[in-house]
């Protein structure tokens, strides 16, 4: 939802915004991480975040997954609010890769004992680095598709493209 401005740009609501990027972040990122469990580059299951709301057993089922899924959309949404708010000013990838490290950090890092029930430290190494590198480029994908929207890297990138 846009509307002009005075100059005739466009202007973005970032509520909006932030919802719509966040609910594509998760969805697109938690089918990644669905498709890494399943795959075994990861012993975390999808449904981590619903630890602290449901028993073990049941987040380790297929509705258990389905229920994870759903949840790291949520996490996703309100992640990208609080970047639109904060961040949505900073330009290029580095600062959203920047953010994804640091929810990666008090996820795993932080909240390790609520979210994973155990340490992180005790994760296999492949887990530990799959699970790094999804909320890497999870949070650039929030950080850098702000970034097009509410700075002029949009009309950057048309300038240094090759002809």
């Amino acid at each position: 939802m846009s509307k002009r401005n005075k100059q005739g740009k466009k202007q973005t609501n970032p509520w909006f915004f932030a919802m719509e990027l966040g609910f594509f972040a998760g969805a697109i990122w938690g089918l990644i991480r669905w498709l890494l469990y399943w795959l075994r580059f990861t012993k975390v299951p999808p449904g981590f975040l619903g630890e602290p709301f449901f028993r073990h057993d049941f987040l380790v089922t297929a509705p258990g997954h389905l229920a994870g899924y759903l949840l790291f959309i949520a996490f996703s949404m309100i992640a990208a609010m609080i970047y639109v708010l904060l961040f949505r000013k900073l330009r290029g990838p580095w600062p959203g890769m920047l953010y994804g490290i640091l929810w990666w950090s008090a996820l795993f890092l932080g909240g390790a004992r609520t979210f994973l029930m155990m340490p992180p430290f005790r994760l296999p190494w492949n887990t530990v680095t799959t699970e790094f590198c999804i909320f890497l480029l999870w949070g650039m994908f929030i950080g850098y598709t702000a970034a097009i929207e509410f700075t002029d890297e949009r009309d950057r990138e048309q300038k240094t493209k090759l002809a």
